[in-house]
Order: C-alpha cells, then sequence, then structure tokens
C-alpha cells in the first residue's frame, strides 16, 4: 500500500515537472519573435518545420531503420490527434493576427476548465474543488493582467483563441484516455501539417542564415520539444492540473522579454501576474501537502 503511494507520487511529481519544463519553454516565445523580423506566418511556416524535422531526427535516433513503421503504427487514434495538434499551434499565430496578447491569453486562461469539463465528460475523472478555485484566481488575474486591452471588434481573435484552447484540451484528455498514444510522431505529423498550411500564406522570402538559426532552435524547443514533454507530463497528472501549470506560460513569458529586452510590463501586469502565480503555487503546494497526508 505505501509503495503503490509512493509510485503514485512519483509518477505525479514526474508529470508536473515534465509539464512545468514545457511551460517554460513555451514562455520563451515572445523572446525568439523579438529576435525576428518576418511575418508571423513565415515565422510559423520555419519554425514548424523545424520542429518537425527535430522530432523525426529524435525518433530515428531511437527506431533506426524502424522509424517509418513508427509514423505508420499510431492508428487511427494518433491520426484522430494530429489535426488537433496542428491547430492547437496554428490558431495561436492566426488570433494574435486578429487581436491581442491580452485577449488570447483571457480565453486560454479557460482552459483548465475546458480541460476539466471534457475530462468529466469522456473519463468521469472528478474535479477538485481546489482546482476550480485556483482556476478561477488565474483567470481573474490575467483579467487583470488585460486591463482595458479588451476591445469589441476582436470577435473573430476571441473565436479563433477558443478554438485554440478547446483543441488542446481535447488533445491533453486524448493522451489521458488513450496512454498508449505516440506523442513524438503525433507531434511531428502535427508541426508538419502546420508547416504545409502557413507556406502559401508566407510574404517574405527565404530568411537569412541568422534568422534561420533562431527559426531551428525557437521550432526545436518551444513546439518540437514543448509539445512533446507537455504531453508526455500529461498523462500522468489530471488534464485540468496540466492546464492549470501551463499558465504559468503567462507570468513567465513577460518575464523574459523584461529580462532580455527591458520591456517594463505594466502595473496592472504586474499584479495580475502576481495573482496567477500565486494560485498555480497555492495549488501545487496543497497538492503535495495533500500527497503526504
Amino acid at each position: 500500500m505505501r509503495a503503490s503511494l509512493a509510485a503514485k507520487t512519483g509518477n505525479r511529481a514526474f508529470g508536473v515537472a515534465l509539464v512545468a519544463g514545457a511551460t517554460v519553454l513555451w514562455s520563451t516565445a515572445g523572446v525568439y519573435v523579438r529576435l525576428l523580423d518576418l511575418d508571423l506566418w513565415t515565422v510559423q511556416a520555419w519554425r514548424s518545420l523545424f520542429a518537425a524535422l527535430s522530432l523525426v531526427v529524435l525518433l530515428a535516433a531511437d527506431r533506426g531503420v524502424g522509424t517509418p513503421r513508427v509514423f505508420w503504427s499510431i492508428g487511427w487514434r494518433g491520426w484522430a490527434a494530429v489535426p488537433l495538434s496542428a491547430a492547437s499551434m496554428l490558431c495561436y499565430v492566426a488570433a494574435l493576427r486578429l487581436t491581442t496578447v491580452a485577449n488570447v491569453m483571457i480565453v486560454y486562461a479557460t482552459s483548465p476548465f475546458f480541460a476539466a469539463g471534457i475530462a468529466l465528460l469522456w473519463l468521469g475523472e472528478r474535479v477538485e474543488r481546489r482546482v476550480l478555485t485556483a482556476s478561477a484566481a488565474a483567470l481573474a488575474g490575467i483579467a487583470v493582467m488585460a486591463g482595458s486591452a479588451t476591445r469589441p471588434a476582436d470577435i473573430a481573435g476571441d473565436a479563433v483563441s477558443l478554438l485554440m484552447t478547446v483543441t488542446f484540451a481535447v488533445l491533453l484528455v486524448m493522451v489521458r484516455r488513450y496512454p498508449g498514444l505516440a506523442m513524438t510522431p503525433i507531434n511531428a505529423l502535427g508541426a508538419a501539417l502546420c508547416a504545409l498550411i502557413s507556406w502559401p500564406l508566407m510574404t517574405g522570402g527565404m530568411p537569412g542564415p541568422g534568422d534561420l538559426l533562431i527559426l531551428a532552435v525557437f521550432g526545436t524547443t518551444t513546439t518540437g520539444l514543448a509539445y512533446l514533454l507537455f504531453l508526455t507530463g500529461a498523462r500522468h497528472i489530471p488534464s485540468s492540473e496540466a492546464a492549470l501549470i501551463g499558465l504559468l506560460d503567462v507570468v513567465l513569458g513577460p518575464f523574459w522579454v523584461w529580462l532580455g529586452f527591458g520591456e517594463i510590463p505594466g502595473t496592472l501586469a504586474l499584479i495580475g501576474g502576481g495573482i496567477v502565480l500565486a494560485a498555480v503555487l497555492w495549488y501545487l503546494v496543497d497538492g503535495l501537502r495533500a500527497a503526504r497526508g
């Protein structure tokens, strides 16, 4: 009994560590965007291409000549997950083009609620009260960060942000429902699909060598590795908890840009970010205390 509890606690800690690591990688996206003077679709196309290539290289190093079979063996559930992965990548860029970052973040803050609701309906996974409490607090914090940025005219951007949030929430629950899903080939195919869709929408020419290097690191870390870590970690913890930890992206993103480029967040951003950080930390600390008890 004690050994079983220790294993369960260890799996949860492993899942939290992977999800948190992915969130840190995601949060650096703003730094790469600041370094690149390219249109959004060029960034998205090349970032996705490098993400797909990095994941294929990772698979090839592990499976060797058996790599092609890995892609064909993902099954219908894997192929169903591919467009979900691509949609979540694509919608983020499209939403930022249509509306403000603040609007996108407010909609994304509802991801724990969507993940919890989908998990309840699909898996019968009970939603803990502290998840709802922490999620509500995080949503309030992001609303404070947004301040007066929300504009009634941004309906299209809000709709795309909602699609991004829902598709990623479904993907989170899917990896809980089918833990055998091979996420490396699924994410590689999702990134490749994202690149194919973005390619015709590019307005610029071939990026220079410096930009290509930045795009390679950008795609490998924030798309390839981050999605792999997040969706692998999400197997070991409730979907709503993974989505909640992911909200740290909202706080860490502005921090890295401030650190690297001196962009000082406004007062509302600092207050709201503090609320989000406090909500997530409270949830994690309270969960560890409950597990030890």
